[in-house]
């Protein structure tokens, strides 16, 4: 094996680009639960070094994503049920006051991104591509989190995106769990008029529904191809 050449600040500037690569495929489901990290594989990927690669997947597994295991390498995290419902449940306190926060600050701009996520979420799901959906239905929530101006809470907020879309994975109740539309554009109407208390009191109750439809139960991680999940991030 060729020597790992990385210098400290060739991590420094390096790794980032690793972990918005796997991010972006778990959230496209391009990358499930329990899918193995191979070090040289995305280190040839990425054309960087092992050293970048390993600050990457801890980086994740500090944000719960990825699970590194002495002398079996890292994987995407696989919750349990019992993650799975707490995930949603931490959602559920975090993101409604977020919301309420947001509805202070919307602007014609932030308006137009939120239903162009909308209108994008409603596309995938008439193009029969229920995974797309489900991206474009997280960035929706992401996009009200980071509306919200908290900017320590909008970031567990994006974590926890991250980790629900490996529940949706395997625990994913067809369409059931999709955000539907009505919901997201019932919560806009509430930002967009700057009602607050309306907007956190839909944002609980639509989380909630969503923990409700999901089928906790055991469930086969997707097969995943790592060359082909994570060239979709650099094209």
């Amino acid at each position: 094996m060729p020597p790992d050449p990385a210098s400290p600040g060739d991590v420094t500037a390096s790794w980032e680009p690793i972990c918005d690569g796997i991010m972006h495929a778990i959230a496209r489901h391009r990358l499930g639960p329990g899918a193995k990290l191979v070090e040289e594989e995305i280190a040839e990927i990425y054309g960087v070094s092992r050293t970048v690669v390993r600050a990457a997947l801890q980086a994740l597994a500090r944000d719960g994503v990825v699970i590194l295991q002495r002398n079996k390498g890292a994987r995407i995290a696989h919750p349990t049920p019992r993650e799975a419902r707490e995930i949603f449940e931490a959602r559920a306190v975090i993101e409604p006051p977020l919301a309420a926060l947001a509805a202070e600050r919307m602007g014609p701009d932030d308006v137009a991104r939120l239903r162009a996520a909308i209108d994008a979420e409603h596309d995938a799901l008439h193009a029969d591509n229920p995974r797309e959906a489900v991206y474009h239905s997280a960035d929706f929530h992401r996009r009200i989190a980071a509306l919200s101006g908290h900017g320590v809470l909008a970031a567990i907020v994006d974590g926890l995106l991250s980790r629900s879309s490996l529940v949706i994975a395997l625990y994913w109740r067809q369409t059931a769990t999709l955000c539907d539309n009505a919901a997201h554009l019932a919560l806009l109407d509430a930002l967009v008029r700057g009602a607050g208390d309306d907007a956190s009191g839909l944002m609980k109750r639509h989380v909630e529904t969503l923990l409700a439809d999901l089928d906790l139960t055991s469930s086969p991680p997707p097969a995943s191809d790592l060359a082909s999940a994570l060239s979709l991030r650099r094209r």
